[in-house]
This record gives structure tokens, C-alpha cells and sequence, in this order.
């Protein structure tokens, strides 16, 4: 049981960040660019363990977004920006657009995998359970575009159907070298708690019921390859501290907490009235362990402990006290520019998490 989780991204250091520009222009080898990335991902080690969280991440410093295996790791996809994806600061207000920076023009192949070597790079440094973070199937909906997609697949599931296939091939890959932990994130089906995501998804040519049923059937095909534990992070959003939907998990939670029962946690957004009430977690099955995503990565102001006591004691209502857990509400850098919070805040909600939850549980 690890009481004091992360969830996955790490905000990049300027170093890194410079560097990655300057080999993308061809100005640092491929070596000298393996050299910055091994000494952040050090770096991240070091800052998790030293905050006291029960399991580490790389801190995806190897990765420019949280779903790479995807955008970077293919053939089938080419430099041609997705269809928006509106991020927000405040309801009704669209501070920006997302695009995936590939579309889906071929069948989707794989060129490599990316996982394994995170995690035997992190494992062999690391002191703690090591996690490696993979994303939901559903994430190729980021790269379906209905004007150039359909000459490669005819329904967007057959899309889906070939993202379980590398996904699972990845998970297998990991629990092989011994991965004992695996996240799945799923913003996808996340941000379809709000009635405008959900029209979107529809105008796109992905129908919601069909998400709710194959879609939900798929993320659950992920999560079987035995021997590591499977968790599923639902967020809302992530990007530079916006966020994509706001509305409570009940919306989903009928559908996608009982349809996935090849995962043993569930690792949900709860930072902020935007995320609902805890009543949802009444359909999970209580054999199951709710991570509760309390501490925000979205701004600086560090929740007190006694807030965050309170909240577990709120959520203990609905779900058993002794299968909660804590986290951050998602990573601090989704994508590699990273949310507005300072590197201090960063380790200061870590190392918050850690003390809240110790406390908490013992």
C-alpha cells in the first residue's frame, strides 16, 4: 500500500529544456543530449525520495508530453497538428488551444519502445518502488483528425483497438524487467464529464455511448498482463495550469469505475470545487485503493494538513478510510513547459504530501 503516491511528471529543468532545443536543431548530439537527461532524472529521483513519498517517477524528463509513446514512438503519424483541444483557467473562457503536434495519416506502428528504458535507468538508481506512467488507448483521439485519419482506419476504435495492442505490448515489456507499478493515464475519458467535451468527442465522429462501452473495455484490455499493479489516473486536464472540464466523476464513474476491473487503483482529481463531490466512489468495488489527488499542481499555495485531513475524512464517508491513499491532483509538467508553479512549490506540495499522509494513516 503506498499511502504517499505521484503521479508522474516533474517540472524540466532549464537545463533540459535548453538542451533539448538545441538538439532538435542539431546543435547536441544524441550522447550529449542522454547526459542531460540521466543527470535530470537524478535530479527527480533524488527530489522524490528526499520529499518522503512511498514511489518515484523519472520525473518523464525523457518525454516532451505525458503520452510520447504515442506521438514520438510511431510510424503512422505525421507533423500535422490535431484538432483542438480547448483548455480553460475559469468556466466559459478558452485561454488556449492544444494541438497534438502529429496526426494519424497510416496505420500505426511501432518505431521503438520507450518504457523500458525509463524504467531500468530509474530502477537501478532508485531506493523506492519505481512507477513508469503509459497513456489510455483513447489518447489517439488527441491525434484524430476526420479529414486525413479515415484513409488509414474507417472508425476511430480500429485506431483505439491498435493503441491497446502497443500499450499492452509495453506493460508487458515492463512487468518482464520486473516494473512492479504502472499508471495508465486517461484524461480522455476524464474530461468527458462535461457536456461540451462530450460534443466535441460527437462532432469528431467518436461517439460517447461507444466510448462508454468498447472505449471503457479497451483501457480495462491494458491493465492485463500479470504481475504489476495496475493504477488509472482521471484527471481533467493538464496544461501550463489549465485544465479541460470541470464537473463531478458521476458523469463516468457508473461506467468506467465497474467496467475496469484489471485495475487496483484509482488515482482521481479532487484539488478544487471544479472536481465535484467524493459520492462517486461508492461505485467502486471496495476491494480497490482510491488514490485522492488533493494537492494541486496548479499554482503554488500549499495546502495545510489539516485541510487535507479533512478532506480524507470527508471522502472516508463514502469509501473505506483504510483504502484511501494520497497524491498530487496530477503531474507538475503534462507537457515539457510545465505548469505555473515555481521548483520551491514543487517539492514543498511533495514533500506535503508525504507528511499529510504519514500522518494520516501512520
Amino acid at each position: 500500500m503506498y499511502r504517499a503516491d505521484v503521479l508522474g511528471s516533474l517540472l524540466r529543468p532549464a537545463y533540459l529544456a535548453e538542451g533539448r532545443q538545441k538538439h532538435e536543431a542539431g546543435q547536441l548530439s544524441d550522447e550529449e543530449f542522454k547526459k542531460l537527461e540521466d543527470r535530470a532524472v537524478d535530479e527527480a529521483i533524488a527530489l522524490q525520495e528526499g520529499a518522503g513519498v512511498d514511489v518515484v517517477t523519472d520525473g518523464e524528463m525523457r518525454r516532451f508530453t505525458f503520452f510520447d509513446q504515442f506521438t514520438a514512438a510511431l510510424d503512422g503519424v505525421t507533423h500535422q497538428e490535431g484538432e483542438a483541444v480547448p483548455f480553460h483557467s475559469e468556466p466559459g473562457k478558452v485561454d488556449v488551444d492544444f494541438h497534438s503536434p502529429v496526426s494519424v495519416t497510416e496505420k500505426v506502428k511501432r518505431k521503438r519502445m520507450l518504457s523500458p528504458e525509463e524504467f531500468e535507468y530509474a530502477k537501478d538508481r532508485a531506493t523506492k518502488p519505481v512507477k513508469v506512467t503509459l497513456p489510455s488507448p483513447l489518447m489517439f483521439f488527441t491525434m484524430w483528425s476526420p479529414e486525413h485519419s479515415p484513409a488509414a482506419y474507417d472508425d476511430p476504435f480500429e485506431l483505439f483497438a491498435d493503441g491497446v495492442d502497443l500499450i499492452k505490448e509495453e506493460a508487458q515489456a515492463l512487468a518482464d524487467l520486473g516494473c512492479e507499478y504502472i499508471q495508465i493515464d486517461a484524461p480522455d475519458f476524464g474530461q468527458l464529464v462535461e457536456d461540451t467535451e462530450r460534443e466535441r468527442w460527437e462532432k469528431l465522429g467518436i461517439p460517447v455511448s461507444r466510448v462508454m462501452t468498447e472505449g471503457v473495455e479497451m483501457l480495462n484490455a491494458v491493465a492485463d498482463v500479470p504481475g504489476p499493479t495496475f493504477a488509472l489516473h482521471l484527471c481533467k486536464g493538464n496544461y501550463q495550469s489549465l485544465w479541460i472540464s470541470a464537473g463531478g466523476y458521476e458523469e463516468i464513474s457508473s461506467h468506467v469505475f465497474k467496467g475496469t476491473p484489471n485495475f487496483d487503483r484509482y488515482m482521481l482529481e479532487y484539488d478544487d470545487e471544479r472536481s465535484g463531490g467524493f459520492e462517486p466512489l461508492a461505485d467502486l468495488p471496495d476491494d480497490k485503493v482510491v488514490v485522492l489527488g488533493l494537492v494541486s499542481t496548479k499554482h503554488d499555495d500549499l495546502e495545510s494538513v489539516d485541510f487535507l485531513k479533512s478532506r480524507v475524512d470527508e471522502a472516508a464517508k463514502h469509501f473505506p478510510r483504510e483504502q484511501l491513499a494520497l497524491s498530487t491532483q496530477c503531474g507538475f509538467a503534462s507537457v515539457a513547459m510545465g505548469n505555473e508553479i515555481s521548483p520551491q512549490a514543487q517539492e514543498q506540495k511533495l514533500r506535503r504530501v508525504a507528511e499529510a499522509a504519514h500522518e494520516i494513516w501512520g
